[in-house]
């Protein structure tokens, strides 16, 4: 049987670790790259070692940014008092789309999950309860999801939120019936969320 060359090995296992890709996924990939011209796959390994140079933390949110304070919270238009937190910062992308909106931001780095080993110390609880402690944020949105994981993460900041910042109000997002849907096509979870967070009308 024929063997992959070990340069196309290690490319192909590389790729594998890529969320969604896995191993004849991976080698399409590394197949395609050895197609394009020379250039362009040198130009490609550039922008890979751009991505890790050029980018960083925000020193405030936690978001990517290309300085030390991303655009984001160096808006004075934005307000201090609502903090919302999401467990990545592509979440952040999502929620600026609506232009709903106009508070701060903070990334948490993901969610506990304890079965993938993600404890308390992996997550950046420190930063966020010296973020609170600072006395500027009067509710902190949880904009985590509604996974196990997600509910887990916001019973701990909830703890957290009640011992160390009893002042600050504790909100999360919105849930239940998407817009457009009928409630006989809902599945049973999101029907419970639904009649557990209704709203007065």
């Amino acid at each position: 049987m024929a063997r992959l060359p070990k340069p196309l090995t290690d490319v192909v296992e590389e790729l594998a670790r890529l969320p969604g890709l896995g191993p004849k996924s991976a080698l399409r990939v590394a197949m395609t790259l050895l197609q394009w011209p020379k250039d362009r796959a040198v130009d490609l390994g550039q922008r890979i070692r751009d991505l890790r140079e050029r980018l960083c933390l925000c020193s405030r949110c936690r978001g990517l940014s290309e300085t030390r304070v991303c655009p984001l919270c160096a808006d004075p238009s934005r307000g201090e008092e609502e903090l919302c937190l999401v467990s990545q910062w592509d979440s952040v992308l999502v929620l600026e789309e609506t232009g709903q909106y106009r508070g701060r931001y903070f990334v948490l780095g993901g969610l506990l999950d304890p079965l993938e080993g993600v404890g308390a110390g992996s997550l950046a609880f420190g930063q966020l309860s010296e973020r609170l402690g600072e006395g500027k944020v009067r509710e902190l949105l949880l904009a985590l999801g509604t996974t196990l994981q997600a509910e887990a993460t916001a019973s701990h900041i909830k703890n957290m939120v009640a011992r160390d910042h009893p002042g600050i109000r504790l909100t999360r997002l919105a849930q239940g019936i998407p817009l457009g849907a009928e409630v006989k096509y809902v599945d049973r979870e999101t029907l419970k969320q639904s009649v557990r967070y209704r709203q007065d009308v």
